[in-house]
């Protein structure tokens, strides 16, 4: 007799249930989020039939957390299902949509019983790909970070400060060191008119700035020093005071990118398939760790495209949205398509020689622009597949062919 483990997880506690091949409920029980229900976990799995070398498989809504680690370090097939597929799968049990711990722990243990083929067992990483994994989330999380407090700082600044988004009108600009040391140093209109082309020219040094000196110092104090619209001075001097300690949680989020940048391109670097994943088109050190790290299932665990796209799936919300500790919902780039552009993102399809010859054919054929592209994108998932099965880099001219690179020429 076979049996499937379904756990409802929560920061407190979890609710497990184990059924049989029928269907039938063996065991309902709910244990503490420590090592002691750990123990009452493998026990009860024990008692219905878990061994070492025929373990029963767990389904849970979570692919992180340490009872996943535990699980998975104990040897047994744990089963990250997404949220939103379980929710549909209770509505198969229950037309009144009511819902209890206990009732998502056993449609848990159902779906491994009726679709266990149509899903994906976490892999058993090793300790390095798991730590390159959390680096790796860790640093995008930061870069959306850095975002979000900069869209904030840009908020405050159209409130009063107008002169300052003409001197840094791109994002990329007002998040730079320059524009946080500028700002620091005069946060409001009243103090940028008593900026001196010679002060701005210092202030611009501390920020590291050594090139076009002359030509930045002049389009600055222009900018600066422009006649534009201007709150009462008691309101400005209050949002120049917001706008000190917006500057000071901005300097704190950029800092903690660059830390958590170089930290992961470090520990990236000596990972067995950092060469082969960076050899592909515009995969660099960073971009390369997020690979590795999607949902932590490696390239070369994928038996088919399909399932490879999803190594870009953007686990951390969307800068904007609040956040949520306890369960994660997709986001809009989480979805099919917006996961497909994102991993678009990565490749640099500019940098192929023979790409665009292969985009031509794809819309001579027939395709629209997103389908030719989506077409020359999917020839390098493909590649970057094939690379990691054979332990070999990317090389172009084996990518695309002899055919392709006399059209090419």
């Amino acid at each position: 007799m076979n049996a499937y483990c379904g756990i409802d997880w929560a920061e407190s506690h979890h609710d497990i249930a184990v059924v049989d091949d029928a269907g039938n409920l063996l065991a309902s029980r709910r244990i503490g989020d420590d090592l002691t229900g750990l123990h009452k976990l493998l026990d009860v799995l024990a008692e219905h039939g878990d061994t070492v070398t025929d373990p029963i498989p767990i389904a849970i809504e979570t692919p992180r957390g340490l009872l996943v680690a535990s699980l998975l370090g104990t040897g047994h097939e744990v089963y990250a299902i997404n949220p939103m597929a379980a929710a549909r799968y209770r509505d198969r049990h229950t037309v009144s949509r009511k819902k209890s711990d206990a009732q998502d722990a056993s449609v848990l243990a159902n779906i491994l019983r009726t679709d266990r083929h149509e899903h994906r067992p976490l892999p058993n990483d090793s300790e390095l790909a798991r730590a390159i994994a959390v680096l790796a989330r860790a640093q995008q999380d930061a870069v959306w970070n850095q975002l979000d407090q900069t869209n904030k700082v840009r908020a405050v600044l159209r409130e009063y400060y107008p002169a300052a988004l003409l001197a840094f009108p791109e994002t990329k600009a007002l998040n730079s060191a320059t524009a946080r040391i500028l700002l620091r140093a005069a946060p409001t209109p009243a103090k940028a008119a008593s900026l001196t082309p010679r002060r701005i020219e210092q202030l611009l040094r501390k920020a590291g700035r050594t090139r076009n000196l002359d030509a930045e110092v002049r389009r600055l104090h222009r900018r600066l020093h422009s006649n534009e619209m201007r709150m009462p001075r008691a309101v400005e001097g209050a949002y120049g005071t917001q706008l000190t300690a917006m500057l000071s949680q901005l300097d704190a989020a950029s800092s903690a990118v660059d830390q958590l940048t170089q930290e992961s391109e470090d520990l990236f670097a000596t990972h067995p398939d950092a060469a082969i994943i960076t050899s592909m088109p515009g995969l660099a050190k960073t971009t390369g760790a997020r690979v590795l790290a999607r949902d932590r299932r490696r390239p070369l665990a994928f038996r088919h495209r399909r399932i490879l796209e999803g190594l870009c799936r953007c686990r951390a919300r969307h800068p904007g949205q609040r956040p949520k500790p306890h369960r994660h919902c997709p986001t809009r780039q989480e979805q099919p398509a917006g996961r497909r552009r994102l991993c678009m993102g990565l490749f640099r399809l500019d940098r192929i020689a023979r790409g665009p010859g292969h985009y031509d054919r794809r819309k001579a054929a027939g395709d629209r622009h997103s389908a030719a592209q989506r077409n020359l994108f999917n020839r390098l998932l493909s590649c970057l597949h094939h690379c990691l099965q054979h332990r070999v880099t990317y090389d172009e001219t084996t990518a695309f062919g002899q055919h392709e690179l006399a059209s090419a020429a």
